[in-house]
């Protein structure tokens, strides 16, 4: 195969961003420069790299077997620049993906315990959607990611490997609402209470438009805010602007004029939070870090 470092470079960072478009974004290229490396590639090694679709691209067989040759060369070549021009060794580095809710109290709490016990270690994190972070395991761009799932728990993708999945942590939905509401005076509301509540929920086109969103709630909820971040919905609650739902491991940052209830005459929804990666052996910087988030998620189960 006569295949070029940008051309792997590309294959990668589209692979991770499941785009054209935003591989174009992250690599500062246009869109057709993008295509026409993809394009090379795959006449290069004789098959089709992606599946292309009108919502991104996925790779196929051949290009994931690519993609596991480009990572290992790709990571060998940035070693080697870093130790021609002497850079610090990047051993110690570790790259922590996580589910929005999981930042403020396990992936807070597991910093805090590496810089006591591990100085060492290097740890940088990035919050993303289930889907982006694990294309960034299978690209090689994260380490290690913790990710939340609803029963019945299925694998958070079907390519091979199959991708390492350790249960860490149930948990289960509450709903936040304004501490002094009409809602606030009991530990549990019905199904039938929140039937003309307003919702504070995701904003539409991040996959999962409704999240905030009791799930199976009968009818169509009314959503009035739209955002992002937990900590943002919560401060619309308290402002008394709607309620929205927050898994329970959050009672512990929730800020003030917030109580946190739950619902009855719909079924409990429970999530489960894992440690993922991908399968094979692991470094001392990566057992240390998954240590400390077994060490943190024990102490939320208790």
């Amino acid at each position: 195969m006569d295949v070029t470092v940008v051309g792997l470079r590309v294959l990668r960072v589209v692979a991770e961003r499941g785009t054209f478009t935003g591989a174009a974004r992250e690599l500062g290229y246009t869109q057709s420069a993008v295509s026409r490396q993809v394009a090379g590639l795959e006449q290069a090694v004789g098959a089709r790299l992606f599946d292309r679709s009108p919502g991104g691209v996925r790779l196929t067989a051949a290009g994931r077997a690519l993609l596991r040759h480009a990572v290992t060369a790709l990571d060998a070549l940035d070693a080697a620049d870093r130790e021609l021009h002497g850079a610090d060794d990047d051993s110690g580095g570790v790259r922590l993906g996580h589910f929005p809710a999981a930042g403020p109290v396990l992936v807070a709490r597991a910093l805090a315990t590496l810089g006591r016990e591990h100085p060492r270690v290097r740890l940088t994190t990035r919050e993303g959607t289930t889907p982006s972070l694990v294309r960034a395991l299978r690209a090689g761009t994260l380490d290690v990611a913790l990710l939340s799932s609803r029963p019945p728990h299925r694998s958070p993708d079907t390519d091979d490997p199959a991708l390492h999945v350790e249960p860490l942590l149930e948990d289960r939905l509450v709903l936040a609402v304004r501490a002094d509401g009409p809602l606030a005076d009991r530990a549990a509301v019905t199904a039938q209470e929140l039937a003309d509540v307003t919702w504070i929920a995701g904003p539409s086109g991040t996959g999962d438009p409704l999240l905030g969103v009791w799930p199976g709630l009968p009818g169509r909820p009314r959503v009035h805010h739209a955002a992002r971040d937990w900590l943002t919905k919560l401060h619309l609650v308290a402002a008394g602007a709607g309620v929205t739902t927050v898994p329970a491991t959050l009672r512990s940052v929730t800020p003030p004029g917030i109580r946190l209830v739950t619902v009855t005459g719909l079924p409990e929804e429970r999530r489960r939070v894992s440690l993922v990666r991908l399968p094979g052996p692991t470094t001392p910087p990566v057992d240390a870090v998954l240590h400390a988030l077994r060490g943190h998620a024990a102490d939320l189960a208790d």
